[in-house]
């Protein structure tokens, strides 16, 4: 059976898709948030050399002291402080201004440039940004620079603002995708609970179905629909065979107790008494096979449960190792039993899981060769008690490991070689099933059979 964990939880269809759907919006939000970044700092890029060019052909319309006013005056009224100027001689020496010197390359030619760097009279060294030079009418030299620092700040601002935007609408999207895949998952989680139940025996069980009538619930009541047919011919096929074999166990045993009397009144060397044994052992076959039967059915109609109890595995097993010692012992066989420290109980029907265990084990004595070596053990199966019953004899072929379950079915290597009639491991599994146990067929490490039966984890069916 399996069941829904929660590593699971991020492969479901509601989960990916609502993944993907995040995953596009982040990566659109980005795509968007680098196109409006660029588009903002090349449009104040341009407008900054738009305006220290301005500046530049603003100021050449100024000579002598009014020129040097003018710049004082802006340097004043400039807050933020992007733009600052130097003045020099013909000789490059500085005469006023911020600037001790013209960067280094600029051509005098009224067009901004990007130079590396400046020195200020009373800062340190700056680089970044773009510089402008031109000469003046007096034939002075005029140097206006663009500090890139402060524009950097307002595109920084720009960001910040960008960034938080996305992180707004992600984060509530994100919440939006846990809280929208929970609920179809816990759906999911609640039919896979009754599906189990399901195919553990219990027809009866149908899926759950919620007033939303989305398409989930739909699909849950076309399989309602699909289970309620399906438990209804099981219903009456199983009904016309145990009819049959109740009412054939009437006839059979008259015809049983006619045959019994004939023979008691026969001599031993009569020549009827060995067809009349023959008839009589015919009978016998006949009335346990039907008595098998009815067994299974009545094991399969689960009405058993509410007897069930605590069974301490250990005494149960210590039980039918004593039981069947004496016989392997005859068939100079070795039965071995193992009991893992701790192993805890299980809760079922003590009498139904001793008669699961003795069928297997009244297996592996048929079929394991005389000398062989038999091991009944109880082992923690990832915190799930598993009891094995693990032989040296033929084994099963892998193809019949799923078919050894069906009521009559003899295996290719049994049939016609050892006694029954093919229901003992039919009982198993609808033991198994009625506790919710697994029972599984394999091959033991030296080539023979390895039966098991494993419980719920905590013994809880």
């Amino acid at each position: 059976m399996s069941s829904t964990r929660n590593p699971d939880q991020w492969r479901s269809s509601s989960s990916r898709l609502l993944g993907l759907y995040c995953i596009l919006f982040v990566a659109w939000s980005s795509m968007l948030l680098g196109v409006m970044y660029w588009r903002i700092s090349d449009y104040l890029n341009d407008l900054t050399e738009s305006g220290l060019q301005q500046r530049a052909h603003l100021f050449m319309s100024f000579d002598g002291p009014a020129l040097d006013d003018a710049l004082r005056d802006s340097q004043r009224f400039d807050l933020h402080q992007v733009y600052t100027y130097g003045l020099f001689d013909n000789a490059g020496m500085p005469m006023a201004g911020p600037l001790t010197a013209i960067p280094e390359g600029l051509p005098l030619d009224g067009n901004s440039h990007p130079v590396a760097g400046w020195t200020l009279v009373d800062g340190p060294h700056e680089s970044g940004g773009s510089a402008l030079g031109v000469v003046t009418r007096d034939g002075r030299t005029l140097v206006f620079v663009r500090q890139n620092g402060k524009l950097m700040a307002v595109n920084s601002i720009i960001l910040d603002a960008l960034l938080w935007g996305v992180s707004l609408t992600v984060i509530p999207g994100l919440v939006g995708w846990h809280l929208l895949r929970r609920r179809p998952l816990k759906r999911i989680q609640q039919i896979e609970a009754a599906t189990n139940r399901i195919i553990a025996g219990d027809l009866g069980q149908r899926l759950p179905v919620s007033n939303r009538r989305d398409e989930i619930d739909r699909l849950s009541s076309i399989v309602n629909a699909m289970l309620e047919r399906i438990e209804q011919l099981m219903t009456e096929v199983k009904g016309v065979c145990d009819s049959i074999a109740h009412d054939l166990r009437t006839p059979l045993t008259r015809l049983r107790a006619h045959l019994y009397r004939m023979r008691v009144g026969l001599d031993e060397h009569d020549p009827h008494a060995d067809p009349l044994d023959k008839a009589l052992a015919e009978t016998d076959m006949l009335m346990a096979r039907f008595a098998a039967l009815l067994r299974v059915s009545e094991l399969e109609s689960h009405q058993r449960r509410s007897a069930f109890d605590e069974v301490d595995i250990a005494d149960l097993l210590q039980e039918l190792h004593q039981f069947y010692l004496p016989l392997a012992e005859e068939k100079q066989q070795e039965l071995q039993l193992q009991v893992a420290p701790q192993i805890g109980v299980l809760r079922g029907d003590r009498e139904l899981l001793f008669e699961a265990v003795a069928n297997l084990l009244s297996n592996a004595l048929q079929f394991t060769p005389a000398h062989g070596r038999i091991l009944l053990r109880a082992v923690d199966d990832h915190g799930a008690p598993r009891i094995d019953v693990i032989d040296n004899g033929p084994g099963i072929p892998p193809q019949d490991r799923t078919l050894i379950y069906q009521r009559f079915f003899r295996g290719s290597s049994s049939a016609g070689q050892a006694p029954g009639f093919g229901l003992g491991l039919s009982i198993v599994a609808a033991i198994a099933g009625l506790h919710g146990f697994r029972v599984r067929a394999g091959s033991a490490p030296d080539g023979g059979a390895w039966m098991s039966i494993r419980g719920a984890a905590d013994g809880l069916p």
